[in-house]
């Protein structure tokens, strides 16, 4: 029985932060005590946890104080203000934002993936950004089987991946197409009801945007393969929650399709689901919700002899970001690494 520890959820209020909150309870997370906090905008505010009502706090310089562990999903700018503060209170931040994530001295943890990286932090870990995640989930495990030289990999991202405001945002102006009226973009840089465009990241010099650079770099640091080739389009769909993403393969050699449906199925944090005569594979739908990252529509790419095509739907609230900062928690808890380097890190 692992030795309950305190914990703070920093964006308590949050789509990520109420889905924490959540995970927290139905994974009977080893609790002692539980601080929720926000900016001073959302503090006063109440949180339901374990039938009881939690006060949302302010943080400030105490807030952290006797923590062991700071779940962080306020957003990249909040994380680096606070970051200090974590450290030097003795608690270890799994933070959900941008940050830190390509610090060499972070570690960037799928626990599915690589864990042991977890094992020696500065008292940061980043969780990964919510199209890496799923994809690593769902083709590691044909990567340990026989590497992947290349990737080729579409997202279809749900409004979720801009919080909760976003997803409430989608659903105003789809009433106002079907009244008649034209939707208002306030959240988002265009109307996304009935409508897609490219990811409304800032674009690099490249042409590429910071969502897809994030697939390129962060697929690299988590498989520990810093040449992997990897290229990413990112688009914004007409979707609630849950990310769907296309996704191509280039192998030295030719992976059995059946193969690579066995290895799916019977691996961790991935469901293989697929109905050929039906026609019917993963959709946000499926996704939303659940724990797995659902994959399906496996195939031989036609145009490649070594390459495979896969097609996979994922909870982005989830384990694209509330299921897989609490997976490191456990981990942390689990293999007594609460413990930060004596290598002090610039925050």
């Amino acid at each position: 029985m692992s030795k309950p520890v305190n914990v703070a959820i920093l964006g308590a209020t949050g789509a990520v932060g109420t889905e924490l909150l959540e995970l927290l309870e139905s994974r009977n997370f080893p609790l002692n005590t539980l601080k929720l906090l926000a900016s001073p905008r959302s503090a006063g505010t109440t949180l339901t946890f374990q039938g009881q009502s939690i006060k949302v706090d302010a943080v400030d310089d105490k807030a952290f104080n006797d923590v062991d562990i700071v779940l962080a999903s306020a957003g990249g700018s909040t994380s680096k203000a606070w970051a200090k503060t974590i450290v030097e209170s003795g608690a270890v931040m799994v933070d959900n934002s941008s940050a830190f994530r390509m610090n060499p001295e972070v570690p960037l943890i799928v626990p599915e993936i690589n864990p042991e990286a977890a094992a020696k932090h500065p008292g940061i870990i980043a969780n990964p950004n919510c199209t890496t995640i799923l994809m690593a989930v769902a083709i590691y495990p044909l990567h340990r089987v026989q590497p992947i030289e290349r990737i080729v990999v579409s997202t279809y991202q749900s409004a979720s991946g801009a919080g909760a405001r976003a997803m409430q945002e989608v659903k105003t102006q789809s009433q106002a197409i079907l009244d008649g009226k034209d939707p208002q973009a306030e959240i988002l840089p265009y109307p996304l009801a009935f409508n897609l465009f490219p990811h409304n990241s800032p674009l690099t010099d490249m042409g590429y945007c910071e969502e897809e650079m994030k697939m390129v770099n962060e697929t690299r640091k988590i498989f520990n393969e810093p040449d992997l080739k990897v290229t990413a389009t990112c688009v914004r769909v007409p979707v609630l929650r849950a990310h769907s993403e296309a996704i191509n393969l280039e192998f030295k050699q030719p992976f059995s399709v059946a193969q690579a449906r066995e290895i799916i199925a019977n691996s961790p944090g991935v469901q293989l689901l697929e109905d050929w005569q039906k026609n019917y594979f993963p959709m946000p739908i499926d996704a939303s919700g659940k724990d797995d990252v659902l994959v399906g529509r496996i195939r031989q790419d036609i145009s490649h002899a070594n390459g495979l095509e896969l097609w996979i739907c994922g909870d982005q609230i989830r384990k694209g970001a509330a299921l897989n900062a609490v997976q490191i928690a456990e981990l942390l808890i689990e293999k007594s690494w609460l413990n930060k380097t004596d290598s002090p890190l610039e925050v």
